[in-house]
């Protein structure tokens, strides 16, 4: 695996903003670099372990589902090299497997996700009132149950430390304009069920995801920031999908259970986790890109 990188260190370039994953640097007045670190966050809090080899990972699954998704939207990626942006081999070095060159576009304030099945907070708040984020769900659904049709939910975006908030197609209309939340919705939707079936053929279920978008100089609704990510998506192994219970997933869900059973209040500082927690949660991150994308990316990804 390789070298585990909490926070990168590139002097050469002007940091622009430390998130809660990623590290993003201007490079000229239409281009950025976007590193993708180890750090982890559950609940919205940066955890203070590092899950080794998480960056790179995560690079190679988002590069795979933007190549997969080009016919349905437009995405981030420049066609500009790493070395061109880095001069010095030893910066290089630092983020090569973990690092992408970006477009600038002008990001949406609005974080855009999609519920295919039932779980998480979502099963939690129908428990309670039989909705999800306000729509009306059937009666009678157990958890983990696949919804009739996969419903989109967004959400504001939170800076780091604090929490996402559920808002109505309506309020997204407000933030956005009726015209641009329409066809976040759209994309949204189109990306998740093209992606969702096909990780089917390989053995996984999505059950939901967020994603981002940006407008570019012409106003083009633009794919950003991660797509389809143990990050930002519930993952469950199809052959041992039940529904009733919360399923074993590839994501970071077994770190937010691990959090949960130890009664964290889920403000920071967050707690240390055990070693065999981390080493589970980078074992089910590399599972779930070997399952969805070959064993040839991860190779690249890991080397």
């Amino acid at each position: 695996m390789p070298e585990t990188l909490f926070q990168s260190d590139i002097k050469s370039l002007k940091l622009r903003h430390r998130g809660k994953v990623r590290d993003i640097y201007d490079i000229d007045d239409r281009h950025m670099l976007i590193v993708t670190t180890d750090r982890l966050s559950a609940f919205d809090v940066v955890l203070p372990d590092p899950i080794p080899g998480k960056g790179a990972l995560l690079t190679a699954m988002s590069n795979f589902w933007f190549q997969r998704t080009r016919h349905l939207i437009p995405n981030q990626l420049s066609d500009m090299p790493l070395e061109k942006v880095l001069k010095d081999p030893a910066e290089r070095k630092q983020i090569e497997g973990r690092a992408i060159v970006v477009r600038k576009l002008k990001a949406l304030p609005v974080e855009a996700i999609v519920r295919g099945y039932l779980a998480g907070s979502g099963w939690k708040e129908y428990q309670k009132s039989g909705t999800v984020c306000g729509i009306k769900l059937p009666a009678g659904l157990k958890e983990a149950d696949r919804l009739p049709e996969p419903i989109f939910t967004p959400s504001t975006k939170a800076a780091v430390g604090h929490h996402d908030e559920n808002i109505s197609l309506e309020k997204a209309a407000e933030i956005l304009g009726k015209d641009i939340a329409g066809k976040v919705k759209s994309a949204t939707l189109a990306i998740y069920k093209d992606c969702a079936q096909y990780a089917l053929t390989r053995g996984i279920i999505i059950a939901d995801t967020k994603v981002e978008f940006g407008l570019d100089e012409k106003g083009t609704l633009t794919l950003i920031d991660e797509v389809l990510t143990p990050d930002s998506s519930r993952f469950w192994p199809a052959d041992s999908y039940k529904p009733g219970a919360n399923p074993p997933s590839y994501d970071k869900q077994f770190v937010r259970d691990y959090l949960e059973s130890i009664g964290w209040n889920k403000k920071p500082p967050a707690p240390k986790l055990p070693p065999e927690v981390i080493a589970k949660t980078a074992e089910k991150y590399r599972e779930a890109l070997t399952r969805l994308t070959g064993s040839d990316i991860v190779a690249r990804a890991v080397r």
